[in-house]
């Protein structure tokens, strides 16, 4: 499947330059020291937010749910319709990504 390209679009155009972009999972998706950090999956937004916090996201974004592209849920990883979020809520799901994502140990290539 691809990606919403309209959503892609509006994510880039927000993103921080240190994100690398890379097609996954049949969708667009942005790296960040070689962890996954936030994505475009058909119309869905795709973040990397950890247990907590995606708990405490749920309350704030009714449409935000378990990432769930393969029959299994993914803790710590939400999607939400790229419909249902503004540019200021698009703003805010990626810095929550981002700043989970730093606190993760870096990936090296193989």
């Amino acid at each position: 499947m691809h990606s919403d390209p309209a959503l892609v679009e509006r994510l880039s155009n927000v993103l921080p330059d240190m994100l690398e972009p890379r097609i996954m999972f049949g969708g667009q998706c942005w790296m960040l020291n070689g962890n996954m950090c936030v994505g475009v999956y058909k119309e869905f937004l795709i973040v990397r937010v950890g247990v907590e916090v995606f708990e405490k996201l749920c309350a704030e974004y009714d449409d935000l749910r378990p990432m769930d592209i393969t029959g299994k849920l993914m803790k710590g990883w939400g999607m939400i319709d790229g419909a249902a979020c503004d540019n200021e809520a698009l703003v805010h799901l990626m810095k929550e990504s981002i700043g989970f994502v730093e606190t993760l140990p870096k990936k090296t290539s193989k």
